[in-house]
C-alpha cells in the first residue's frame, strides 16, 4: 500500500510536470529573436516617417504610413481610411499652417509585442514640442499614452490603428 502511494504521488507529480512544460510560452527560436529585431527596426523607421510628416504636415507622407483601411484615434471619432486621413492634415495645415515645420512628435518608453508573424503592437508615452512663436515664448508640451496596432502588407509594415489617447489600463486600440 505504502509503494502504491509513493508511485500515485510520483505519476501525478511528473503529470503536473508534464502539463506545466506543455503550457508554458516557448522561448522564440534565433531566427525568430532575429526577424523580431528586424521587424522592430523597420517599425521604429515608420515611426520616425510618420513623425516628420506629422510636424511638417505632409498630408500624402502620413497617409501613405497607415494601411488602407488604417486608423488614427477610436470609436466613433476614428479617422479611417487613406483618403479621411490625408484630409485630416491637410486640413490641419490649412487651419495651422504656421506650426507646419515647427512641432516636434516622439514617442519614448516604446514596448513592442508581436502577436502575430505579420502583425506588431507597441505601447508608449508620446510627446509634442510646439516651440514659442518668438525668442522668449514658453514652448508648449503635450504627452500622453498610446497603443498603435501594425500589419504588415506586401513585405511593408503600416499602422493599422494609431490610438494616442490610451488609458493608463488600456490594452489595445478599440476599433
Amino acid at each position: 500500500m505504502k509503494y502504491l502511494r509513493i508511485g500515485l504521488i510520483t505519476m501525478f507529480a511528473v503529470g503536473l510536470l508534464i502539463l506545466a512544460s506543455a503550457i508554458q510560452p516557448r522561448a522564440a527560436s534565433a531566427p525568430d529573436i532575429v526577424q523580431q529585431m528586424k521587424d522592430r527596426a523597420e517599425i521604429e523607421a515608420l515611426m520616425w516617417r510618420y513623425a516628420r510628416a506629422i510636424d511638417t504636415m505632409d498630408a500624402d507622407a502620413y497617409a501613405n504610413n497607415y494601411a488602407p483601411d488604417g486608423q488614427f484615434g477610436t470609436g466613433s471619432n476614428a479617422v479611417k481610411g487613406t483618403a479621411a486621413l490625408r484630409e485630416m492634415i491637410a486640413r490641419g495645415r490649412r487651419d495651422n499652417a504656421a506650426l507646419a515645420g515647427k512641432m516636434y512628435h516622439a514617442t519614448a518608453n516604446t514596448v513592442f509585442e508581436f502577436p502575430a508573424r505579420d502583425q506588431a503592437v507597441i505601447h508608449y508615452y508620446w510627446i509634442t514640442v510646439v516651440p514659442g512663436a518668438a525668442q522668449g515664448d514658453n514652448s508648449r508640451v503635450g504627452a500622453g499614452y498610446g497603443i498603435d496596432e501594425f500589419v504588415r502588407l506586401k513585405g511593408k509594415w503600416l499602422f493599422k490603428a494609431r490610438n494616442v489617447n490610451a488609458g493608463a489600463t488600456e490594452q489595445r486600440s478599440q476599433n
